[in-house]
């Protein structure tokens, strides 16, 4: 059943992942950590990045998810919305993100990748805020993807499926915006965490700020991760 909008709701707030699998999260990580490990570390960065989330304000905050997934989140996450997403690949559970919450009547939507707890919560807020006088806000990434996207209608035609998890993600994003006529703003760069590099510069950004990501934090130091 579809769930209402409380009145005068604005923002929602919500987190692109999947349940800690082997073989289904992180598959980059592989060569540098034990299957093992890397469900270890995914659960913590997906439970900093809610505690993250939690921080801000958002009048609605959800995970969206494969369907196959939402068993293992629900249990894993019994505290928080868990939405599975229609169709396959993170361009289906962006389109079901907007689908869903602009469906029920939030004005700005902003979803989050669930593996870069370290960002600053104040990025979040400048998202939505952004969201007053653009169409599309986008979090970049070094590698050319993004971390985050809000939006504040439903635009399908914005996501292709092609150039999700390369370096063209944003540009094409980007130019599909603009033969939308859409307007866009950018946050705060960020990085992403696939690969050991990425994991090498989260250990030491969090040796120096444990408190971003907490969790995260702790896995590394006892495993004393410097790459």
């Amino acid at each position: 059943m579809k769930r209402e909008r409380p009145a005068g709701s604005e923002r929602a707030l919500v987190i692109m992942a999947k349940a800690a699998r082997r073989d289904h999260v992180k598959t980059r990580l592989a060569g540098s950590l034990s299957a093992d490990e890397v469900i270890e570390l995914y659960k913590c960065l997906v439970e900093d990045t809610v505690q993250l989330t939690r921080s801000v304000t958002a009048d609605s905050l959800a995970i969206v998810c494969p369907s196959s997934d939402v068993s293992d989140l629900s249990a894993w996450l019994p505290e928080i919305e868990i939405v599975a997403q229609e169709g396959e690949g993170l361009a289906a559970a962006l389109v079901s993100a907007f689908r869903v919450f602009i469906g029920r009547g939030y004005r700005r939507v902003v979803a989050l990748d669930g593996d870069s707890p370290q960002i600053p919560r104040d990025t979040l807020e400048q998202a939505f805020r952004l969201l007053n006088n653009a169409d599309v806000v986008l979090g970049p990434t070094i590698d050319g993807g993004y971390y985050l996207v809000g939006a504040t209608a439903l635009r399908a035609e914005l996501f292709d499926h092609h150039r999700m998890g390369t370096g063209g993600a944003l540009d094409s994003l980007l130019a599909n915006a603009r033969t939308l006529n859409l307007t866009t703003a950018l946050t705060e760069p960020a990085y992403d965490v696939d690969e050991k590099s990425d994991l090498a510069r989260l250990a030491q950004e969090l040796d120096t700020f444990p408190s971003r990501a907490p969790r995260t934090a702790r896995w590394l130091a006892q495993r004393k991760f410097r790459g």
